[in-house]
């Protein structure tokens, strides 16, 4: 049972956050200290040193040799269902507004749905709950976020910015040829609009400029080596030189005050606190407390978990939006006042909603 020192705990884990977020908020709201472009240049910092630091770190420290099977399964698993579940909705519901189209409707359901704060708010909450055991599988949670959702959130997101460059070239292109017919209008329009096909860019061609992009990404060399350093430090012994464990740390440590700080200067940009209006701020309610938790229930019952596997599985399902995900939406602009939305009233209201599961489980 959770007792009143532990509410403790997680406020003192969750304030800190806050004090950051608002400090950003009153900087550009109010002193006037940042420019749209400095607002910018921070939240790249956050995106190409902080988070592939922090990412390294997280997974150079964690076992991978003992890391549960059934967990990474049933973790998959979750995401395969919400990818499925947002393109059949999407299907049949058309949003208006966002950046991206269906495709970043889908980018932004899936950051919103099936990627929890683990790291900052889920350790505190989950130790109350279950003790260490919780912490040891919410560990392995937190290293495969890091180390495969990420990076495959950071792909569609290049897929979506290869879609845009190239789809926009087309329509120049497109333009371009109707002008040129109708001061050529001997030219056979079968052979215009030929031209204009061979000319437009195909899925391979998009998938090949958004993996030029991704590989370059310091997070995609980060987690890799961090996965070879895991390796070698659990099977070898091997350990981090003093000095580049601290210039690690140094900017690591500050990357989540920072994304936190880079929200903060979001919001101070948009005219509502709520930038994304209150139905689209329920949806994303539905989406991170109803439909992620419901995914993760039923992929866990499929793998088999069971005890404090299923019941961590389930509880971290229910965590608020992590703070990654919104520094990635703005970096790439798909939807980042949703994610802010869902990364601000969702750390708000985290810990009753989590209560509440933990409760359920336990009838």
């Amino acid at each position: 049972m959770i007792s009143w020192l532990d509410v403790y705990h997680v406020f003192s884990a969750t304030v800190p956050l806050y004090v950051a977020m608002i400090l950003g908020y009153l900087s550009a709201k109010h002193l006037n200290l940042f420019s749209l472009e400095q607002c910018a240049g921070i939240n790249k910092f956050v995106a190409k040193f902080s988070i592939p630091l922090l990412s390294f770190q997280v997974i150079s420290q964690n076992n991978p040799f003992k890391m549960s099977p059934r967990l990474i399964l049933s973790d998959i698993l979750q995401k395969i269902l919400a990818f499925a579940v947002l393109a059949v909705v999407l299907r049949f519901w058309h949003p208006t507004g966002g950046e991206g189209g269906k495709f970043g409707w889908i980018i932004t359901g899936l950051s919103v749905s099936v990627l929890p704060n683990t790291l900052i708010l889920g350790i505190p909450i989950l130790s109350a709950i279950d003790g260490d055991a919780a912490v040891n599988i919410l560990v392995q949670i937190v290293v495969l976020q890091s180390l495969i959702w990420y990076n495959i959130l950071l792909f569609l997101f290049e897929i979506n910015a290869a879609r845009k460059i190239t789809s926009s070239g087309a329509s120049i292109e497109h333009r371009a040829n109707d002008n040129e017919e109708a001061d050529i209008e001997q030219e056979p329009k079968e052979e215009e609009v030929t031209i204009v096909r061979t000319r437009s860019p195909g899925t391979g061609k998009i998938l090949l400029k958004a993996w030029r992009k991704f590989i370059t990404n310091p997070n995609t060399y980060a987690t890799l080596v961090g996965l070879v350093w895991a390796t070698l430090h659990f099977r070898l012994g091997w350990k981090l030189p003093e000095m580049i464990d601290k210039s690690v740390h140094m900017i690591s440590d500050g990357g989540l005050g920072m994304a936190m700080f880079s929200l903060g200067l979001f919001m101070a940009s948009q005219s509502s606190i709520i930038a994304c209006g209150t139905k689209m701020a329920i949806i994303t309610m539905v989406l991170k407390f109803i439909l992620g938790p419901a995914l993760m229930i039923a992929s866990a019952f499929s793998i088999r978990l069971r005890s404090t596997l299923f019941r961590v599985a389930i509880l971290q399902a229910a965590l608020p939006q992590g703070i990654v995900p919104f520094v990635f939406a703005k970096e790439y602009n798909v939807n980042p006042e949703i994610a802010s939305t869902g990364v601000i009233f969702g750390m708000l209201i985290s810990l009753p909603i989590t209560l509440a599961y933990y409760f359920v489980l336990d009838l």
